[in-house]
């Protein structure tokens, strides 16, 4: 299923010479990983202090771009420079999920924009990094399909907060998009688990 999770290698091929110079620097995986939940945290906490300013919602987008060049610099630094850890793994997973919350919630409280389409969104956010868990649990490798996996739901979060930002009020439009999105996020749970099935069904032939 096609998803922005598979321009991954290009998107850390551009990075792996910041990731040398960091690691030579001394800078830990887990430092980076918390660096981004951090500055998720801070982003979010200024779209729900100034819910009627358009510069919280038009910085969205670099946040996104960076965050996500964090959580591709950790990665390549746990696994190429030797800095692979448990507490890593768990800091991985943990703070993905809890920096997707912390910046996608407060779009709850922008004008016009609907707090309980907003919060099943992220549920159900959530609930696709389970499944991509769970996967592990029955012998396969942790999922990462799409549709609408994380890279995704940044790109239509980052997207949403421009055009917001740029002045258009929600309205119906913005229901229908939530709707989408919902059935985007179930269809990536189902995908998530045949995939998950299917691998662990080849590799007891």
């Amino acid at each position: 299923m096609a998803s922005i999770y598979a321009l991954k290698p290009r998107f850390q091929a551009l990075l792996r010479p910041l990731t040398r110079a960091l690691a030579q620097r001394g800078i830990s995986a887990n430092q980076i990983t918390v660096l981004a939940l951090v500055m998720s945290m801070l982003a979010g906490a200024c779209i729900a202090l100034w819910p009627h300013a358009a510069w919280p919602l038009l910085m969205v987008p670099a946040i996104l771009f960076v965050r996500m060049a964090l959580n591709a610099i950790d990665g390549m630094l746990a696994r190429e420079h030797n800095l692979k850890s448990a507490l890593g793994g768990l800091l991985n997973e943990v703070t993905d999920v809890l920096s997707d919350a912390a910046l996608y919630l407060p779009f709850g409280l922008l004008p016009g924009v609907s707090l309980l389409w907003v919060s099943v969104v992220v549920i159900l956010s959530v609930m696709t990094e389970v499944v991509g868990l769970a996967a592990v649990q029955i012998g396969a490798t942790r999922r990462y399909d799409g549709p609408m996996g994380k890279s995704d739901r940044a790109f239509v979060f980052g997207c949403l907060a421009v055009v917001m930002g740029l002045g258009v009020p929600a309205g119906a439009w913005l229901n229908v998009m939530w709707l989408v999105l919902c059935v985007l996020l179930c269809w990536t749970m189902l995908n998530r688990m045949k995939q998950a099935l299917l691998e662990v069904s080849q590799a007891h032939v």
